[in-house]
């Protein structure tokens, strides 16, 4: 049997894709040990989902620390050791790393990493030169690399990791083990996708052309997606207040859930209302209203952030554990077919935190600040050469991971635009004269659509 040992701290971003892959392995006699380091994010209930032997707790985390006690939980004759944020390629990863271990003058394997289509340049040239595509039979070269490993049990009972470096216990090990006159094995077709590269330095223009470089002779680094948007727990939230409204006698929500229905990619799709009629109203039209949010939610001063804090909150009570979250507003009834799954396909294909729709603005923009009237543009230039500016439309549609809405914001730092070019689009249907036009267009866009 093998003993799977996997580290994690607030990986909840990449545990499913991780475990999936593990699990889809073609060797299955394995056990899984998770070694938690204070995870606040929804990891460990994450995990949870899959058949996990048990969970360990680290609080005071070091490499060789949590090896260590995992280790320690284990049954296995093998253990592999792989970060909670890596991903196996493909089901033959696991028997690949184990059929070099036979040969008993063999300490440990390690496994190739390759970098996601959006990991950053720097760690994408590091992981494309040092784990090259030859097999390497490795008897004064220390190098070895616990992201993606695997050593045998009788010779880790002679010498666990070192617990008192704070880095590379995994080449102090190695180098043990090389005194002792093992060998290691680099072996290529034992690869996992790794996010983060194994170096932090470098001068940044030098490392841009390398990377260039690489892409030219390996496209797949540019330009493939990794993860498969169809496993991930995607979940659409559309907060709505008060009474129902209707364009031509037809409730106004109903556009937007029969959208997001349509949606490939959304799993679930929630309605968080204060109104019981309109709860009952969305189960029927086949969103799901599980809960009535707080009136004081309901304030004209409440901004969506809050609602969408709190709705997320009622969701993870349930048991439910979005991996991404759809925020739509039923005030666009416009959007174009596969709008909706075009914006989860860009988040998560660039590795972005949050996507936002938008429209392009090449006109003069302006804002008013202290009693004072200032140009934003930059000024009165062809607009073929001026900068974009874009308007957004959060609430047609905008895409983001869970942990920023549990911090009560809407997006994260890496914030990508979708950009919306259609006329129908950016309507928005609030006072009384926007519904006499959505009536007007109403017939047009069904048709067109």
């Amino acid at each position: 049997m093998v003993s799977i040992i996997i580290r994690t701290k607030n990986e909840e971003r990449w545990i499913t894709a991780n475990l999936e892959g593990v699990f889809g392995q073609d060797y299955k006699d394995f056990e899984i040990i998770i070694v938690d380091n204070n995870s606040t994010d929804k990891t460990i209930e994450k995990a949870l989902k899959f058949n996990i032997a048990k969970v360990v707790a680290c609080e005071d985390y070091r490499p060789g620390i949590a090896l260590n006690m995992g280790i320690r939980e284990s049954q296995g004759e093998y253990i592999v050791c792989i970060s909670g944020h890596c991903i196996p390629v493909d089901n033959k990863w696991l028997s690949n790393l184990l059929r070099n271990i036979d040969d008993v003058e063999v300490a440990g394997v390690y496994g190739r990493q390759e970098p996601l289509a959006y990991t950053s340049d720097s760690d994408k040239r590091d992981l494309s030169i040092i784990f090259g595509l030859d097999r390497k039979v490795q008897k004064k070269d220390s190098f070895f690399h616990n992201a993606n490993s695997m050593i045998r049990r009788d010779l880790w009972n002679e010498v666990p990791f070192d617990e008192t470096v704070t880095n590379i216990e995994d080449r102090v090990w190695a180098l043990k083990m090389l005194h002792k006159g093992y060998k290691i094995i680099y072996e290529p077709e034992a690869s996992v996708y790794h996010y983060h590269g194994i170096h932090q330095d470098g001068e940044a223009k030098r490392c841009v052309n390398v990377v260039r470089i690489l892409e030219t002779i390996n496209p797949e680094i540019k330009n493939s997606l990794h993860i498969n948007i169809d496993e991930l727990n995607v979940v659409a939230i559309i907060p709505v207040k008060g009474e129902i409204d209707y364009i031509d006698k037809r409730p106004l929500i109903e556009y937007t859930i029969e959208q997001a229905l349509s949606s490939q990619y959304i799993k679930k799709v929630i309605v968080s209302t204060d109104n019981p009629e309109l709860a009952k109203l969305s189960e029927q039209m086949g969103a799901q209203a599980p809960f009535l949010r707080e009136e004081s939610l309901s304030k004209d001063f409440i901004d969506i952030e809050k609602v969408l804090q709190y709705s997320l909150n009622q969701i993870e009570a349930l048991k439910i554990y979005p991996d991404l979250v759809v925020y739509l507003e039923i005030t666009f009834p416009f959007r174009p077919n596969g709008l909706i799954d075009a914006i989860i396909k860009q988040l998560v294909s660039g590795g972005f935190d949050s996507i936002i729709a938008a429209k392009k603005e090449n006109k003069s923009i302006w804002k008013e600040e202290n009693g004072r009237i200032e140009r934003i543009d930059k000024g009165n230039m062809p607009r073929q050469y001026k900068e974009a500016n874009y308007i957004g439309m959060r609430g047609l549609c905008c895409v983001t991971h869970p942990e920023f809405l549990r911090e009560g914001t809407l997006m994260g730092e890496k914030i990508g635009i979708y950009e919306v070019g259609d006329i129908g689009s950016p309507l928005e249907i609030r006072e009384k004269k926007d519904y006499e036009l959505a009536k007007i267009l109403l017939d047009f866009w069904t048709r067109t659509e």
